[in-house]
C-alpha cells in the first residue's frame, strides 16, 4: 500500500489525481489540503477518508469540523495545516498540486521529512529552484514531474545517459489565439482566453497558456528538473499536442513521448514510477491524426513568453517577480480588471522596477512576492 498526500486536491490535477486513486487500491490517502471549495472537500474527505486535512481560512475549517463531526479526521487551517500533511509520518509521498508560492514551505518541508514529491506546482521550481534541487539531493528524495512536457522530457530520459543530452525541445500547443496578430488580441474576452483547444485545465494556467507565459514558467522549471542550461532548451509550438516534449541527443537522435492531452497519464506515471499500469482512456490513433505539424514561437505577439525568458536568463529574484506579477495581472484579468494585454505590460513594468536579489532564500521569495502584489494592487485595485 502506497501512502499519499495531496496538497490542492479540489483543483484539477488534485481531482484527476484522485480518480487514479479510486482506481488503484493499493494507493491511499492519507492528507489532503485544499483552499475554498468547501463542498467538494467534504466529499473527498468523506469518500478518501485522511487522517488529517485542511483549508485555507480558519473559518472554513470550522465549518468543516461541523460537517465532518460524525468522522475522525484532524483539521489545521493554513499554512500549518499544509506544513504538517507535507511531514506527516504516515505519508510517502506528496502531491504538490497546489498554485501559487503557497507551495513552496510545504515542498520544502515534505523533502526535510524524507518524503518523494510529485510535483505539479511551477511556482516552487520557478522561484525556488536554485533551493529546492540541492536541497532534494542532499536529503536523497525524488521529485518526479507532474506537467506533461517536464513528464514526457523525462520518460523520454529514462535508460539513456543524463550527460548526453543535447537539447530539450518543450512542445506548446500554441493556445486558443495561435495565428492572432496584436491587433486582433485588443478585442480578447475573458471567456475567448479560457477555451482552450486541446486541454482542461484551472482557469489561471489556461490563460498562462494563452499568453504563453506558461511556456516560459516551464523552461525555467525544465533547467532545475534536469540540469541544463537555459540556452539548450528550445519551445517548439505543436497545436495537436500530441507530442508531449522530445530530448535531442549528442549522436542527434530524438526521443520523444507522445499520447493524448490526457493529465492522468503525467499524474499516474509519477505516483508509479518505474511502473506503467493500464489506465483506461482514448488512444492516439495515427490514422485519424493525419499529420502533425510544428511552428516557432512569436515572441513578437506573445511578449509574455519573452519576457519570461528573460526572467530565466536574469535569475536570481526576477523569477519571482515576473511569477509573482502574472499571478496578480491573471487574477485581475479573471476579475476582469484589465484587458488581455495588460498581462505582459504590468511584468514587464514590474521587472522594469524591480532591484534583483542574486540567491534570494525564502523569506526573500515571498517578500519580493508581496512587494510585487502590493505594488500591482496600489495601481490597479
Amino acid at each position: 500500500m502506497k501512502k499519499i498526500a495531496i496538497l490542492g486536491s479540489t483543483g484539477s490535477i488534485g481531482t484527476q489525481t484522485l480518480e487514479i486513486v479510486r482506481d488503484n487500491p493499493d494507493l491511499q490517502i492519507v492528507g489532503m489540503a485544499a483552499g475554498t471549495n468547501i463542498d467538494l472537500f467534504e466529499k473527498q474527505v468523506r469518500e478518501f477518508k485522511p487522517i488529517l486535512v485542511s483549508l485555507q481560512s480558519e473559518k472554513a475549517c470550522k465549518e468543516l469540523q461541523i460537517r465532518l463531526a460524525d468522522m475522525e479526521v484532524a483539521i489545521i487551517p493554513g499554512m500549518e495545516g499544509l506544513l504538517s500533511i507535507a511531514q506527516m509520518e504516515e505519508s510517502q509521498m506528496l502531491v504538490t498540486a497546489i498554485v501559487g508560492m503557497i507551495g513552496i514551505q510545504p515542498t520544502i518541508a515534505a523533502i526535510n521529512a524524507h518524503k518523494d514529491i510529485a510535483l505539479a506546482n511551477k511556482e516552487t521550481l520557478v522561484t525556488a529552484g536554485h533551493l529546492i534541487m540541492p536541497l532534494a539531493k542532499k536529503m536523497g528524495v525524488s521529485i518526479f514531474p507532474v506537467d506533461s512536457e517536464h513528464s514526457a522530457i523525462f520518460q523520454s530520459m529514462q535508460g539513456e545517459n543524463a550527460d548526453r543530452v543535447s537539447k530539450l525541445l518543450i512542445t506548446a500547443s500554441g493556445g486558443p489565439f495561435r495565428g492572432w496578430t496584436r491587433q486582433k488580441l485588443e478585442n480578447v474576452q475573458l471567456e475567448d482566453a479560457l477555451k482552450h483547444p486541446n486541454w482542461s485545465m484551472g482557469n489561471k494556467i489556461t490563460i498562462d497558456s494563452a499568453t504563453l507565459i506558461n511556456k516560459g514558467l516551464e523552461v525555467m522549471e525544465a533547467k532545475w528538473l534536469f540540469g541544463v542550461d537555459l540556452d539548450r532548451i528550445e519551445v517548439v509550438v505543436h497545436p495537436q499536442s500530441i507530442i508531449h516534449s522530445m530530448v535531442e541527443y549528442v549522436d542527434g537522435g530524438i526521443i520523444a513521448q507522445l499520447g493524448m492531452p490526457d493529465m492522468k497519464l503525467p499524474i499516474q506515471y509519477a505516483l508509479f514510477y518505474p511502473d506503467r499500469r493500464p489506465m483506461a482512456g482514448k488512444r492516439v490513433d495515427f490514422y485519424q491524426l493525419g499529420s502533425i505539424t510544428f511552428e516557432k514561437p512569436d515572441l513578437e505577439t506573445f511578449t509574455g513568453l519573452r519576457l519570461a525568458m528573460q526572467a530565466a536568463s536574469e535569475g536570481g529574484s526576477v523569477p519571482t517577480v515576473l511569477n509573482a506579477a502574472n499571478e496578480r495581472a491573471v487574477h485581475l484579468f479573471l476579475h476582469k480588471k484589465i484587458h488581455f494585454l495588460e498581462i505582459p505590460e504590468i511584468i514587464e513594468w514590474c521587472m522594469s522596477e524591480h532591484k534583483r536579489i542574486e540567491n534570494p532564500n525564502v523569506d526573500a521569495i515571498l517578500q519580493t512576492e508581496k512587494e510585487i502584489y502590493e505594488r500591482i494592487d496600489t495601481k490597479y485595485c
